[in-house]
C-alpha cells in the first residue's frame, strides 16, 4: 500500500473527557495559559441514543485544539472516561525550550509537580491534567531532523525486528 499523496495538514484537535469543565478551564487557561476558544453545547447520537455534551476547545499555536467533552448523563460520563484511562494515552505537544521552561515554572507556581524525561530524540516535561490525561511538552533534539531521517530509513526493518522478538534498542 502506498502513502497518501497529501498527508494530513496538522492535528485538528485531540479529544478527551472532563468531569469538571471549570476545573479544566482553570488548569488549561489560568495555569498553562491556553485560551478557551469555543464551548459547544451539542446533542449527538451515540451508541443508539441521543446524548447531551458540553465540548470545550483550547487553542494551540498552529490552529489546532485540545478538546474536552462532558456528558450530561453521569453514567455515560463514567463509561467514556473509563475507556480513556491508560498510561500510554497522552498528548505530546512540540514546544520551544523557553516555552517548556515557562510551562514548568507555571506548573510549579500552581503547586503541581511535573517530571522530566530525556528520550534522546527529544526532552520532555510531563504533567497530568485534572482529568487524568497526561500532557507531554516536548523539545526536539537540536539534530532531530537527522535523527528522524535515520529512524525513517530503517523503520520497516525495526518494526519487523520488534514483531520478531528482537528488543535491542535503536535509541542510543
Amino acid at each position: 500500500m502506498s502513502q497518501l499523496r497529501t498527508l494530513p495538514l496538522r492535528l485538528h484537535h485531540h479529544a478527551y473527557t472532563t468531569d469538571d469543565h471549570e476545573e479544566n478551564r482553570k488548569f488549561y487557561e489560568d495555569v498553562l495559559g491556553l485560551p478557551l476558544k469555543a464551548m459547544w453545547i451539542e446533542q449527538e447520537h451515540i451508541d443508539g441514543e441521543d446524548v447531551d455534551l458540553g465540548h470545550a476547545s483550547y487553542a494551540l499555536g498552529d490552529g489546532s485544539f485540545l478538546a474536552f467533552f462532558n456528558f450530561s448523563n453521569p453514567e455515560k460520563q463514567r463509561a467514556w472516561k473509563a475507556k480513556e484511562q491508560s498510561l500510554f494515552v497522552h498528548i505530546s505537544l512540540l514546544v520551544e525550550p523557553s516555552t517548556q521552561k515557562e510551562i514548568k515554572n507555571r506548573l510549579l507556581a500552581a503547586g503541581l509537580k511535573p517530571f522530566l524525561m530525556e528520550h534522546g530524540f527529544c526532552h520532555s516535561l510531563y504533567i497530568k491534567d485534572p482529568n487524568g490525561l497526561i500532557l507531554e511538552f516536548a523539545v526536539d533534539h537540536n539534530d532531530s531532523a537527522s535523527i528522524y531521517a535515520e529512524r525513517a530509513s530503517s523503520a520497516h526493518r525495526d518494526l519487523e525486528r520488534w514483531i520478531g522478538g528482537d528488543r535491542n534498542t535503536n535509541n542510543p
